[in-house]
C-alpha cells in the first residue's frame, strides 16, 4: 500500500508539469462550467452541456492520460528505476489506475454542482463506473504500446469511438444502432434520465459485457507483456 501512494503522489507532481495530462483532466469540468453559466436557448433541456460533456470526459480523460503515462514511463525507463526500488507492476498500475480516477472524479464533483439531491449520487456513480472502464482501456493501450507514438495511434481513435459516438447517435439513427453497443452509450443512457431504475435488461448486459471484455482483455495484456 505504501508504494501505492508513494506512485499516486508521483503521478500528482508529474502531472502539474505535463500540461497535456493536465488538460485532460480540466478542460470538461471547466468548458461545463462556461457553458451552463453563460448559454440559454429557449427549448435546451435543463443541464444538457453537463450531461454532454460528461460522457465526452468518461471517453477521454481517463483513456488517454492513463494510456500516456504509462507509454511515456516505458519509453523514458522510468519503470526500470522503480521496479528497482521494489515496487512491483502491480501496485504501479493500481497506483496509476487510483490516482487518475481520484481526479477524473474531482472533475465530475465540479459538473455535478447543477443537481440536486440523489440527483448528484447518480452522476458520481455513472462518472465513476465510466471513469474505472475507461482507465482499464487505456492501461490496455499503455501496456499493449511500446512508446507514446504507437500509444497515440492506439487510443486516439479508440477515444474518438467512445466520446463522440454517443453525441453524433443523438443525431443519426444508424450511428445510435451501432453506438449502443458501447458502455458510453449506455452511461449516457442513464445520464438522460438521472436513474439507474428504468435500465433495461439489454443495457445491463451490454454495460457487463464492456465491462467483462476490457478486464480479460487487461489482465491478458498485463499477463504477456508486464510492463516491458
Amino acid at each position: 500500500m505504501r508504494n501505492v501512494i508513494i506512485i499516486f503522489k508521483k503521478q500528482l507532481k508529474d502531472t502539474l508539469k505535463n500540461k497535456t495530462v493536465l488538460i485532460q483532466f480540466l478542460l470538461f469540468p471547466v468548458m461545463t462550467l462556461i457553458m451552463e453559466n453563460t448559454i440559454r436557448i429557449d427549448g435546451m433541456p435543463e443541464l444538457f452541456f453537463t450531461k454532454m460533456f460528461a460522457f465526452m470526459y468518461i471517453g477521454m480523460a481517463p483513456l488517454t492520460a492513463t494510456a500516456a503515462i504509462i507509454s511515456e514511463e516505458k519509453e523514458k525507463n522510468t519503470l526500470r528505476v522503480l521496479t528497482m526500488a521494489n515496487v512491483r507492476p502491480r501496485q504501479y498500475l493500481l497506483g496509476i489506475g487510483a490516482y487518475v480516477w481520484f481526479i477524473c472524479m474531482t472533475g465530475a464533483g465540479l459538473m455535478a454542482t447543477g443537481f440536486h439531491g440523489m440527483e448528484i449520487a447518480v452522476f458520481l456513480t455513472v462518472m465513476g463506473i465510466g471513469f474505472t472502464l475507461s482507465i482499464l482501456a487505456g492501461a490496455c493501450i499503455g501496456i499493449y504500446a511500446k512508446n507514446q507514438m504507437v500509444a497515440n495511434s492506439v487510443f486516439i481513435p479508440v477515444m474518438m469511438v467512445l466520446s463522440f459516438a454517443p453525441m453524433v447517435a443523438l443525431f443519426n439513427e444508424r450511428i445510435g444502432k451501432a453506438a449502443r453497443y458501447l458502455y458510453t452509450q449506455q452511461l449516457r443512457t442513464v445520464l438522460d434520465r438521472m436513474s439507474f431504475a428504468g435500465m433495461k435488461t439489454e443495457g445491463i448486459c451490454i454495460l457487463s459485457a464492456n465491462a467483462l471484455i476490457v478486464t480479460l482483455l487487461f489482465f491478458t495484456l498485463f499477463k504477456r507483456k508486464g510492463l516491458e
